[in-house]
């Protein structure tokens, strides 16, 4: 499976931000099997409510792409309207990660 995050806006918008991908196959048995944990979970919460009601022009969005066996899903995440698991996933993918050049 590989996952990427990209990240857009916040205050830096045009600050163009490299995308941060992870290859399970590069990973530790204990370390894939989590990342593995993380995406179903937040693909299961679906997406959250948005609650910003237009107060958070510098909220971040993220756009997570997962590729496993030939199927791509992406998960499109925001400051504003986060699941519990989307955010541990992201928390995941930002320490693990590492720019695509």
């Amino acid at each position: 499976m590989k996952v990427t995050l990209a990240t857009h806006g916040g205050l830096a918008a045009g600050i163009r931000r490299q995308p941060q991908m992870i290859d399970t196959t590069a990973l530790s048995k204990s370390d894939a099997a989590e990342l593995t944990r993380l995406v179903w979970a937040a693909e299961a919460a679906g997406p959250a409510q948005d609650e910003s009601s237009g107060r958070s022009r510098d909220a971040m969005s993220y756009t997570v792409t997962v590729e496993d066996g030939g199927l791509s899903t992406v998960l499109s995440l925001s400051d504003t309207a986060m699941t519990r698991a989307s955010a541990a996933l992201l928390d995941w993918l930002s320490r693990h990660g590492s720019s695509v050049q």
